[in-house]
């Protein structure tokens, strides 16, 4: 069954007690002293021991009755449905708590003293009634108060609980649909290169081998430190130097510190593969992709450009690209951004932005 109390206001926590014992002493110690202000019949004040041996007991005389009353509301709440059966209950429940109060009043007077000559039970309970009965009644919906308090927050819990897993679960699933369509165009590489050159096919299953190894180690963490992702994108980036020679010029300009950097996982390797399709595999001359990362401020700054002839970004945008686009959203809301830039001599650039941060904490 599901527990609807928070921490501190368990039957079974000392601090239920504690309020509870603590807020009835106090009680009784506030009656006490308005009992040493009051004049007896004679004109003479109350002594402070029998001032306080009266309130205290009064006021101690609540905590089983509260005790009860709050198994009884945790039991039968008020609430929309059938609410007349618990309100009836309720009032049953208060009533019958005044006139056990009354019996104990009755039972105990020959040891506390509230009474010279007890009155009577009935006399007595009409008498403290009216009073009682407003007490009680006031405790129930206190008592509620704390239930709807505690229902609301475990329901808060639950809501934020549930975001968190919504959110993995959607993660994961850009996970799973980056994965393959990364591990399908590196090996559509290696096809090509199998009936060309062996050995070279070779070796690019070999740093298949390690890509693979370093993406499944991150399969499921969604932030890995930027130097796992700048080693992840350098076997990749191994494996297409193999293939296209020396088509494939490599700049790498990565500022020192930044290491432990965190960064969601296949970040990089996707705009790496766009600006190798459109701009480098092409072509016949070298070109150059140059790898940045940065800080800029509070932020990362990481960029992948090449020198090609600045294909507009509308025709690069894809699963790798949306996937990011997915994935920082999720993780770091609107503090992140993803954009395609193409310059003016020619060449794009695929800048990301997104926290600086060393901690695994996203929006």
């Amino acid at each position: 069954m599901r527990s609807h109390s928070v921490p501190g206001m368990s039957f079974k926590s000392p601090l239920f007690w504690l309020a509870i014992v603590g807020g009835w002493t106090l009680f009784g110690l506030l009656l006490s002293a308005q009992l040493l202000t009051m004049d007896l019949a004679d004109g003479t004040r109350m002594a402070a021991g029998t001032a306080l041996r009266l309130g205290m007991a009064s006021g101690l005389l609540w905590i089983p009755m509260v005790v009860v009353l709050l198994l009884w509301v945790r039991a039968l709440p008020i609430g929309r449905a059938r609410w007349w059966v618990s309100a009836g209950a309720a009032l049953l429940l208060v009533v019958a708590l005044a006139a056990l109060r009354v019996a104990a009043v009755a039972v105990l007077n020959p040891w506390i003293g509230w009474y010279q000559e007890f009155p009577g039970f009935w006399p007595e309970l009409v008498a403290s009634f009216p009073k009682n009965f407003l007490l009680l009644c006031l405790m129930v919906g206190v008592a509620h108060a704390g239930l709807f308090a505690q229902r609301a927050h475990q329901r808060e819990r639950e809501a934020e609980q549930l975001k968190a897993r919504l959110t993995e679960t959607r993660l994961e699933a850009l996970g799973a649909q980056l994965n393959p369509h990364f591990m399908f165009n590196a090996l559509n590489s290696i096809a090509e290169m199998v009936h060309r050159d062996a050995d070279a096919a070779d070796r690019m299953l070999v740093g298949l081998g390690e890509l693979l190894r370093s993406s499944l180690d991150h399969q499921r963490s969604q932030l890995v430190p930027l130097g796992e992702e700048l080693r992840l994108l350098r076997h990749y980036l191994e494996i297409e130097k193999v293939r296209l020679g020396e088509r494939l010029q490599l700049r790498w300009l990565v500022e020192p510190g930044l290491e432990d950097v965190l960064v969601p996982p296949l970040v990089l390797q996707p705009l790496a593969e766009n600006a190798i399709l459109h701009a480098i595999a092409p072509r016949t001359a070298a070109g150059l992709l140059q790898v940045v990362a940065r800080r800029e401020g509070a932020h990362l700054l990481l960029e992948v450009a090449d020198d090609g002839d600045g294909i507009p970004g509308t025709r690069r945008h894809g699963t790798g690209l949306s996937n990011i686009r997915a994935r920082l959203r999720y993780l770091f809301g609107d503090d992140q951004a993803v954009e395609l830039r193409s310059g003016q001599g020619g060449g794009t650039t695929a800048r990301v932005r997104l926290p600086c941060t060393r901690e695994a904490v996203a929006a």
